[in-house]
């Protein structure tokens, strides 16, 4: 396992315990220090969404910077939280806790002065563990509104990574746009049981063109190059990925922490840090989520209608007025492989 540890800013620090609560929190002007610990590689998409706003914090100075990836599932995780929390004594640590869970909480509880900011799919712990999430089946729904108006064989496919309730929420939301526009639209779901193999997300993907599915949503990594190397539509995942095929990308489900990271920071700053869910800042009303822009210049033509239907649809989730079914039952008919 190669394991990249990065400095990003240098800042000294003056700081000022303030007790709110149970929990000793810390109130300063200087740049905060903050860790970043990923279970993946950066490139992976979801950490990738996480390191990018606070590289973004870092750059405007507001933080110092470092993390760790390519952590995995086997300890180094624990390890290098203790190690970071005992020896670096950061301000914050932001980071992944799927698959991590028990560690990622044990830690928390021995370091209270820290605050640990994870995405989970538990809750968040008294008095210094705070969750989130990537709150993103609404901008799915969207487009899987797009993907119903452009299929020319009525077939639609999902490669996802582990069919968790996180990821469920997502294929399942984006499979009701779809049936919104054509009802009967058939959808093929492939969840690879990674959450980061590009190979083998590729493979779904070629398995499910095979199979007649001619717009393609890429949960994962490695589905765009399928779709590319067949000249079909894709929709990209986390973040625009419309550089990696712009004849093929119609769009992307983009996921933003930057109103998540900002809000720790000034809560933490500010000597107001308490553990919380965090969620609401991961969704579209507050700008954590959104449809990356629709290109309509692709190898098959964007009615102008279909793009007017959506952007209608999009108004109203951001005024209220629309609000997508949060269904994280495993999506019927899935294929999952064994484990491995």
């Amino acid at each position: 396992m190669v394991r990249r540890i990065s400095v990003c800013a240098a800042a000294g620090l003056l700081t000022l315990t303030v007790t709110v609560g149970s929990a000793a929190v810390v109130a300063q002007d200087e740049p905060l220090k903050v860790f970043g610990a990923y279970a993946t590689q950066i490139e992976e998409p979801w950490d990738g969404v996480i390191h990018a706003a606070l590289q973004a914090e870092a750059d405007a100075g507001r933080i110092e910077y470092t993390f760790a990836d390519d952590l995995g599932y086997s300890g180094d995780m624990e390890l290098t939280l203790r190690d970071v929390a005992e020896l670096d004594v950061p301000d914050i640590i932001f980071g992944d806790a799927f698959g991590n869970e028990e560690a990622v909480r044990a830690v928390a509880a021995d370091y209270p002065d820290i605050a640990f900011v994870f995405g989970s799919g538990g809750g968040p712990a008294d008095p210094n563990l705070s969750v989130f999430d990537n709150w993103i089946h609404e901008p799915a729904y969207l487009a899987g509104m797009l993907a119903g108006g452009l299929t020319e064989t009525g077939i639609i496919g999902v490669v996802g990574g582990v069919p968790v309730p996180e990821v469920n929420r997502i294929a399942n939301a984006f499979v009701a746009g779809a049936r919104e526009v054509n009802p009967e639209v058939e959808a093929k779901v492939s969840f690879i049981n990674s959450w980061f193999d590009p190979a083998k997300a590729q493979e779904a993907a070629l398995a499910q063109i095979d199979a007649g599915a001619d717009v393609l949503y890429a949960e994962r990594f490695g589905v765009i190059e399928a779709a590319d190397l067949n000249d079909i539509i894709a929709i990209g995942n986390m973040s625009d990925q419309s550089s990696l095929a712009p004849d093929n990308v119609v769009t992307s489900v983009t996921w933003n922490m930057t109103p998540t990271a900002e809000y720790v920071i000034d809560q933490v700053a500010g000597g107001t840090y308490q553990a919380q869910d965090l969620k609401d800042f991961s969704m579209v009303a507050k700008g954590g989520a959104a449809l990356a822009p629709i290109n309509t210049a692709l190898v098959r033509e964007v009615p102008a209608e279909l793009v007017e239907t959506v952007k209608a649809k999009e108004a109203e989730i951001v005024s209220g007025l629309f609000r997508v079914d949060i269904n994280e039952a495993t999506p019927p008919g899935s294929d999952i492989p064994p484990a491995e």
